[in-house]
């Protein structure tokens, strides 16, 4: 898909991200306060840990990748964790997630971070096809904390 640009998110981002991000709260089944949301949104504009990156086709916002780097007890270079990723279902299996993916990739690279990974529920088998093409599937299984009664 030619057209794409790939480049940080900006504050003037925020209607048409919030958006892509509400539709993939719907699909994870999820509702977040506002206040999550809102705090996301700076996270990801501050000069710390989170970061995001946008997708953009012919100035329409199309995806998102948020991703942060952490330090690691395996390791003495930091390791870059993927958190979210999510391209608009209309022209999803056209390249511009394979592409979010790598800006993170280049993220990653330029802080010195040896490792990136994330996670996917396992019945995402659309956004795992392409996992499986430019990622390693890791043997690890994830727990969860209970929650509180």
């Amino acid at each position: 898909m030619t057209g794409i640009i790939i480049r940080p998110l900006q504050m003037e981002d925020r209607s048409a991200w919030e958006g892509l991000w509400q539709t993939y709260l719907t699909f994870y089944e999820q509702k977040l306060a506002q206040e999550v949301t809102e705090t996301l949104f700076g996270r990801l504009l501050a000069d710390g840990h989170h970061a995001g990156l946008v997708a953009e086709l012919d100035g329409t916002l199309v995806g998102f990748a948020h991703y942060l780097v952490h330090d690691s007890t395996w390791s003495i270079t930091p390791t870059c964790y993927l958190e979210d990723l999510f391209v608009d279902g209309a022209i999803r299996g056209g390249g511009i997630g394979r592409r979010l993916i790598e800006g993170v990739y280049t993220a990653a690279d330029n802080a010195g971070c040896g490792n990136v990974y994330w996670h996917t529920h396992d019945h995402n088998s659309r956004a795992r096809k392409l996992y499986d093409r430019i990622g390693t599937l890791s043997a690890f299984v994830r727990y969860d904390r209970p929650k509180a009664d």
